[in-house]
């Protein structure tokens, strides 16, 4: 199923130039800047997919089957000109590769973010969903080690709202709108020290898992 709207596909020859402006810009800083993949994703528009699918089980939170990736690395023109491919698209941040995620509440991201700071605990990237989640960016392999790190930190029987993407996994980057509900923003944007190396996810456990737990 292709993507609708607007009638992508008989548009995308003159959307081109416009794959160059804001949205252009900012995969290129994705992939270029940061050395994050892209995927184009669906939208939702008027509480449907733009899939096409009338049953879609994440309505606007889904990669494009038939859109190609904007792998990690590439430049401004290249980003630019694939991702004018798909007009529309937004723009997802496939989990697993460069990073994994650890994902609570957004209360509880925020307090547990003012925590670390004044630690001085290495942090990457950190994002808000309009769901209200806090999607904290540390390196890959910690959604197949939580259940073990959770264990050995005696957080194992605790009833947590955390949970840890890893990969298979794809998220929305920010400014894009998640499915229809508004955008996600970044609560501490990727630099230039973090982005590509963010710190192990036993830096941060302990202390999100507290937070989660006194919330």
């Amino acid at each position: 199923m292709g993507f609708t709207i607007g009638g992508i596909r008989e548009r995308r020859a003159g959307s081109r130039r416009r794959g160059r402006g804001a949205e252009g810009t900012t995969v290129a800083e994705y992939t270029g800047l940061w050395g994050w993949a892209v995927v184009p994703g669906a939208r939702a528009v008027a509480g449907a997919c733009s899939c096409g699918e009338s049953r879609c089980p994440a309505p606007g939170a889904h990669p494009l089957g038939f859109a190609r990736e904007v792998p990690a690395g590439a430049g401004a023109d290249r980003a630019a000109d694939a991702w004018a491919e798909t007009p529309g698209a937004s723009m997802l941040l496939p989990v697993g590769r460069a990073f994994d995620v650890l994902d609570v509440a957004e209360r509880t991201g925020r307090r547990a973010l003012v925590r670390l700071e004044r630690m001085g605990l290495p942090l990457g990237p950190v994002a808000v969903t309009p769901t209200g989640r806090a999607q904290f960016f540390v390196a890959p392999g910690a959604a197949a080690a939580l259940p073990d790190l959770l264990y050995r930190m005696g957080w194992d029987d605790a009833d947590l709202d955390l949970r840890a993407l890893g990969a298979g996994a794809h998220i929305t980057a920010p400014p894009c709108d998640l499915g229809g509900r508004g955008p996600v923003r970044w609560l501490r944007p990727p630099a230039l020290d973090t982005a590509a190396a963010p710190p192990p996810a036993r830096l941060l456990l302990g202390t999100l898992a507290y937070v989660c737990h006194r919330s």
